[in-house]
């Protein structure tokens, strides 16, 4: 009788612990129905294109003035261009090409940088916008307008009452440049260099009346950066940037002028505008 009660207490023993087992087992399974993030999309673009083919060569034949008029096997090296060294093709290129032209060197670059976000809860798209901003940031265009002490705040907003603001602003900014554009408003810096013989007014309201700015209608963010000659400097070198983001890609073009003599200044408004298209241009083939 007293063998009995052993064996009872035995098989409770193996039932508590198949018990205890289920038990864990249904509490890892509802461990397994709690909240879950869900992971961020990935971004548009999984590759890049091929930098040194992506602009067409009768657009390095506008942009670099003279290539053409090289013999041909001159002329083949400079529209192949040089791709930029990088360590990791899948997420960043680029390309370069230069003329050099009895009356100027004209150089042009352009960067691809595919940017992929490693947290499963910022997409590809919000990471790469992050670092459009802190390009458009140093290029000293923030977005945000960065509010100074009451004081400074009032005086300014006498100095420039009817305008829009400072960086962000695609008007002229100041009485100075104002002033210098006035008398050609809507004219080119080769027009008025001949209506005025190389006046030093003339030659440097391309570069007051287009400043950098944010541009529209280019990509999902774009800004301009204009870098007319140095203070001092005697070499005219005028250097024009554009910025643009499209969903995780950010584009960089770069459009340089040097003239051979320095009492020739280069058209500011040129460059730009030569930037700007071929910027579009590289933002429809992405798109495409």
């Amino acid at each position: 009788m007293a063998y009995v009660p052993g064996v009872a207490l035995l098989a409770a023993l193996v039932v508590g612990c198949s018990a205890g087992a289920d038990g864990n087992a249904n509490g890892a399974d509802s461990k397994a129905g709690s909240p879950t993030v869900t992971p961020a999309p990935p971004g548009k673009y999984l590759t890049l294109p091929a930098p040194c083919r992506a602009v067409p060569r009768s657009t390095l034949k506008d942009l670099l003035p003279g290539a053409a008029e090289l013999p041909g096997d001159q002329q083949d090296k400079v529209f192949r261009g040089s791709a930029a060294v990088t360590y990791d093709t899948d997420r960043k290129v680029g390309c370069s090409w230069k003329s050099d032209a009895p009356s100027a060197t004209r150089s042009l670059s352009i960067d691809f940088e595919r940017v992929v976000s490693y947290d499963p809860a910022v997409s590809d798209d919000d990471r790469a916008d992050t670092v459009y901003a802190k390009k458009e940031k140093a290029a000293g265009l923030s977005s945000p307008a960065t509010p100074g002490p009451p004081e400074e705040k009032d005086k300014k907003g006498e100095e420039s009452e009817g305008s829009e603001g400072s960086g962000r602003t695609k008007d002229p900014a100041g009485a100075d440049a104002t002033g210098s554009a006035d008398p050609s408003p809507s004219g080119s810096s080769s027009e008025s260099g001949q209506d005025t013989d190389g006046a030093p007014g003339s030659s440097s309201s391309p570069e007051e009346a287009l400043p950098s700015r944010i541009l529209d209608n280019l990509g999902d963010a774009a800004f301009l950066q204009d870098l007319p000659k140095r203070a001092g400097s005697t070499a005219q070198h005028h250097s024009v940037s554009v910025v643009f983001r499209t969903s995780n890609v950010v584009v960089t073009v770069r459009y340089a002028e040097q003239p051979a003599l320095i009492t020739q200044v280069p058209d500011g408004r040129e460059l730009q505008e030569k930037a700007q298209a071929l910027a579009r241009k590289l933002a429809e083939a992405l798109s495409e």
